[in-house]
């Protein structure tokens, strides 16, 4: 069992930056796929940004070149970078930790409110 706490979320104004940060229970990044979700209500849950195991990243068209995933090996935790922020990216951001050989080991975290409002 793998477990994701998410943190970092808030209200900033548009144009302003968050982190976001996905903790997660071990050392899981050799095994999972790591990866941000957001859903805005009303709406479904979308893919925001994905790190592989190997370390190559994937971005939303909506949210490229404004946000960066990264993770620390070490500490094992991920991170969401997101700058310049429009009131659009207004959501609850989910951490996923998704298993690279069995696709039923797929795991959520309880998710981090995200509020760009002026």
């Amino acid at each position: 069992q793998v477990q994701l706490v998410e943190s970092g979320g808030g209200l900033v104004q548009p144009g302003g930056s968050l982190k976001l940060s996905c903790a997660t229970s071990g050392s899981i990044f050799s095994v999972y796929n790591m990866a941000w979700y957001r859903q805005a209500p009303g709406s479904q849950r979308d893919l925001v940004a994905i790190i592989e195991s190997a370390g190559r990243t994937n971005y939303a068209d909506s949210v490229k070149g404004r946000f960066t995933i990264s993770r620390d090996n070490a500490k094992n935790v991920v991170y969401l970078q997101m700058d310049s922020l429009k009131p659009e990216d207004t959501a609850v951001y989910y951490c996923n930790a998704k298993s690279r050989f069995n696709p039923d080991r797929n795991y959520w975290g309880q998710g981090t409110q995200v509020a760009v409002s002026s």
